[in-house]
């Protein structure tokens, strides 16, 4: 079976998900260029072959836009990388909506408060934006930081989960 993309609309612009054979997400982001999303996954984890279709983990997104901000966490992903980003990668699912932290209590999550850069990497590595929610991590002075879809993407996402986690 071929691996498969969606894009939906989003207020934030187009949104598109590749879910392996299992549905389980292996990249997505703001963008409509498959080319983009799959230049995020590791060379030797990219599919061969990616065709238009239906990808369930999309419901999930609408859900997100639609004040379900848990929702795309629980979606599965497909992630390779080292023992460090993939425990990274983990850590980034816990955060709660509406609650981010910052890279030093991120690094500090991770074991090693003084590890920053390493904590900003796992951030800047993360092929499946949205179901790993590194937006959720901001600088130390609460400022955004960087983030591979947009500072103003990063800043409407986590105005978004403030305002319905506090609902």
């Amino acid at each position: 079976m071929s691996h498969l993309f969606q894009t939906v609309d989003t207020p934030d612009g187009p949104f598109t998900a590749v879910a392996g054979p299992s549905g389980a997400v292996i990249a997505s982001g703001w963008t409509d260029s498959v080319t983009t999303l799959l230049s995020r996954v590791r060379p030797e984890n990219r599919p061969g072959a990616v065709v238009p279709g239906t990808v369930t983990a999309v419901d999930a997104v609408l859900a997100y836009y639609d004040g379900g901000p848990r929702s795309v966490t629980d979606v599965p992903v497909e992630l390779h990388g080292t023992d460090g980003q993939l425990a990274g990668w983990e850590a980034l699912r816990r955060i709660a909506p509406g609650r981010p932290l910052t890279y030093t209590e991120f690094a500090a999550q991770l074991g090693n408060p003084r590890a920053v850069r390493a904590a900003a990497s796992v951030c800047a590595r993360n092929p499946v934006a949205l179901f790993v929610p590194c937006h959720r991590v901001l600088r130390a002075d609460g400022s955004l930081g960087g983030f591979a879809w947009g500072e103003d993407v990063k800043r409407r996402l986590l105005d978004r989960e403030e305002r319905t986690t506090t609902v």
